[in-house]
């Protein structure tokens, strides 16, 4: 996750977001305190399957009595190039990679505020608290951090292959070309099998082609 992404999940230099309905709703019951993964996921590609199973490897041996928990942020945005994919949509793409790899976990989608100091104490309203949070983000960390939480940094492996803006710039330029076989091949070497196969499936890659022109600029 790089630097914007990390800023999009906490609501932070994004304008318009106090506008935004909260969708959806906190639950009753949070869920037990665990290992949480924050991330916008937009779309799962393979930077996130490397942190999400070095956060359940990190689970395993110092906090197995725990649950991992991924966290899904920016739930209230409304359809765009850099929001694609709806919450439940990136859910069904976790929830297919999380099978095909063998991890548990228990998954939440968190909406956006334009508020980065009430951020975590926010968050915990879905993804629970006194838990611990591993990320590759410096700025998520040091929000997380201020407020008391345990903070394991993940190591950032192959940020240029992996920035979901090169990984939603490729897929858009595929979403008008109906080689299957193709089309696999080139968005696979970013984004897991289990994950294009649910966006071919459920033909979500195709909208991208009406989301705006060209790709998203580096910064």
């Amino acid at each position: 996750m790089d630097a914007r992404e990390g800023e999009a999940v906490r609501g932070v230099g994004v304008t318009g977001l106090s506008d935004l309905p909260l969708e959806p709703l906190p639950p009753e019951q949070p869920p037990e305190s665990g290992v949480v993964v924050l991330g916008r996921f937009q779309p799962v590609h393979k930077g996130h399957a490397l942190m999400i199973r070095a956060a359940d490897d990190w689970r395993s041996e110092n906090a197995s009595d725990k649950g991992l928990i991924i966290a899904i942020g920016s739930s209230n945005q409304p359809p765009s190039i850099r929001n694609p994919w709806s919450s439940e949509e990136r859910a069904a793409m976790l929830r297919a990679w999380l099978a095909s790899v063998g991890i548990e976990a228990n998954i939440v989608a968190i909406p956006d505020i334009e508020d980065p100091p009430n951020w975590v104490s926010h968050a915990e309203k879905y993804h629970g608290s006194a838990g611990s949070i591993f990320t590759t983000d410096a700025g998520t960390a040091e929000l997380y951090e201020s407020s008391g939480w345990p903070v394991i940094m993940g190591e950032l492996e192959h940020r240029d292959s992996y920035e979901g803006w090169r990984v939603r710039a490729t897929a858009q330029m595929l979403s008008t070309v109906h080689d299957e076989d193709g089309v696999r091949s080139v968005l696979g070497a970013s984004v897991p099998d289990a994950v294009v196969s649910i966006m071919l499936d459920e033909g979500s890659l195709g909208r991208l082609a009406f989301m705006g022109e060209g790709g998203e600029p580096v910064g």
